[in-house]
């Protein structure tokens, strides 16, 4: 697995870049926003550790723009910025999930582990679909009406889990555990952040809304005039 780090701070990357190689990941280093997002796009990552404060352009920025040309690489903030208005600000530029320091090694581990094996348990060719909605698990490919929908890792990971769960309900703490396969705070608004941006990428002027809220009990994924 191919790791590009975008950490400013020498003793934090040191650190980060050792841990990862001992698990014998490949991990490539970048000191700055701007030299961050040239190595990005230069390259091919599986995954980018990303911290929030650097020199010449911050994360936010780094990651929208990353996210103009790249849109299936998986990304992890790595920040001391850790309120939920951050947090939220971090997702909506488009990363998979938000680490706050200081944190444990092996839950920085545990977040990698998750996001690698994104789609790993699927078939190889599965084909999920609902209505004109269409997810292909190979080729990483989501299309609705025929139209090309791009989604971040973690859109396309939490679309899928409700697509092998269609026409049930399933709530905050399945998606947790299912789709970021590690905990975190639940009272948080992290999920509806997420089942949000899905929303507006799958249902926006959409007559037939395919995602649904079940006040206090979870979402559903179903056709609109299906009971």
């Amino acid at each position: 697995m191919k790791i590009l780090l975008i950490e400013d701070e020498p003793k934090v990357a040191a650190f980060i870049k050792r841990g990862l190689e001992e698990q014998s990941y490949e991990v490539t280093q970048a000191y700055d926003g701007v030299f961050g997002v040239k190595m990005a796009l230069q390259d091919e990552y599986d995954l980018i550790i990303l911290d929030v404060i650097l020199p010449n352009m911050n994360g936010f920025e780094v990651c929208r723009e990353i996210r103009k040309h790249n849109s299936n690489v998986a990304i992890l903030m790595l920040t001391a910025l850790g309120n939920t208005d951050d947090k939220i600000t971090g997702l909506d530029a488009g990363a998979d999930d938000y680490l706050t320091k200081p944190f444990e090694f092996k839950e920085l581990l545990a977040r990698i582990r998750a996001l690698k094996r994104r789609g790993s348990e699927s078939s190889v060719g599965e084909v999920l679909q609902i209505a004109d909605l269409e997810l292909d698990v190979a080729k990483k490919t989501v299309t609705r009406g025929g139209r090309q929908i791009n989604l971040t890792a973690r859109e396309f990971t939490l679309l899928y889990y409700l697509l092998r769960n269609q026409g049930r309900v399933v709530s905050r703490v399945d998606i947790t555990e299912q789709v970021w396969e590690t905990s975190f705070d639940t009272g948080s608004n992290v999920i509806d952040v997420y089942i949000n941006f899905l929303r507006k990428k799958i249902d926006k002027d959409q007559d037939n809304k395919l995602i649904h809220t079940l006040v206090g009990m979870g979402y559903v994924l179903k056709e609109q005039d299906k009971v």
